[in-house]
């Protein structure tokens, strides 16, 4: 199983697109700085994940939410709507 996950800065204006197969350990990883890309931004808040049966479905959906603004767009909406509360 592949997970495509959205992480949350809680000090800082951050959101973080990744993909992994083993989520407890990556979210593991970025608490502990262990990431370049997001050690300034730390701690995160995991806000969403999805599964995916395989390592291509997980990188294509990775991909069109990092590449396609109106994905995240509508992702993020989704997420953090103040009409009904978040969807956490």
């Amino acid at each position: 199983m592949y997970y495509v996950y959205l992480k949350k800065s809680v000090i800082k204006k951050f959101i973080y697109i990744g993909y992994t197969s083993d989520l407890q350990n990556r979210f593991k990883e970025h608490g502990q700085g262990q990431v370049k890309s997001t050690k300034a931004y730390k701690p995160f808040e995991l806000v969403y994940y999805e599964a995916h049966k395989d390592k291509t479905t997980a990188l294509k959906r990775e991909y069109e939410l990092k590449n396609n603004s109106q994905q995240k767009e509508i992702l993020l909406e989704r997420l953090f709507s103040t009409k009904n509360g978040p969807v956490v």
